[in-house]
């Protein structure tokens, strides 16, 4: 990790709760999480099913707010943000990637990866150029006029990723995106990441799969809604490939 003695975290959670109603039953999907990322780091958020880590990345993506506590994201207390304005914030600041892809299948890959440039006010000249450049820096330059189903699942979320960056967001968020795929291509795809965290991106990244979690540089790990480690992997899982070998 950097030395981040004069960084400002980009991501800052203090003492962040979220419980919900469940009947009579009190669920503390997260009870007091503390945690600071710094700009270029890259992340792995780690942990059992009920541990709050898809409850983590819907606050931290501003798609959830909290109960109780404070969520800062680049330098902003999000709970004093309305609603055009967190939406705004969001897309700016935030690029997602899914399991699932999120694509529109009746239209081709360049359609997709404008949509947050329209949600943007971006103008159709500027948009067809900003997309363009994202497929082109994800090895995606030939497919551009193709629709997701004529695209492998490796190659549908290299869209994805084009679709999340193409804002040149400040974090990428990334919920189980090896999830859908086999294991050959979901290793392209964490290829794939390395070099986006080289280039200098903040990635984010939820997965239950342990190998998948060694390419980060970061491991937090949630049990029970709290933070249970937060560790730096001592001999990551590199992946120095172009991401035109792909």
């Amino acid at each position: 990790m950097k030395d981040q003695s004069q960084q400002e975290p980009i991501i800052e959670l203090k003492e962040v709760k979220k419980i919900y109603k469940m009947g009579t039953q009190t669920v503390r999907a997260l009870d007091g999480a503390n945690i600071r990322i710094y700009p270029n780091e890259y992340v792995a958020i780690m942990g059992p099913s009920g541990s709050g880590k898809s409850t983590m990345m819907n606050i931290i993506g501003a798609l959830d707010v909290p109960s109780s506590g404070t969520y800062i994201l680049n330098g902003q207390d999000v709970s004093e943000m309305n609603d055009d304005e967190l939406a705004a914030a969001r897309n700016r600041e935030i690029g997602f990637v899914f399991q699932t892809f999120n694509l529109l299948p009746r239209v081709d890959c360049l359609a997709n990866v404008e949509l947050p440039l329209i949600y943007a006010g971006i103008s159709k000249a500027k948009r067809k150029e900003m997309a363009t450049k994202a497929l082109q820096n994800v090895g995606l330059g030939d497919r551009m006029d193709h629709k997701p189903n004529e695209l492998s699942g490796g190659q549908r979320q290299r869209v994805a990723v084009a679709r999340a960056l193409v804002n040149d967001p400040s974090i990428l968020l990334a919920d189980e995106p090896t999830g859908n795929l086999d294991s050959k291509t979901g290793i392209e795809i964490m290829h794939l990441f390395e070099a986006l965290h080289a280039s200098g991106n903040t990635i984010l990244l939820v997965t239950h799969e342990e190998e998948i979690a060694q390419h980060a540089r970061r491991i937090v790990r949630l049990r029970d809604g709290k933070i249970e480690t937060d560790h730096i992997v001592e001999n990551p899982t590199l992946a120095n490939v172009k991401v035109a070998e792909l």
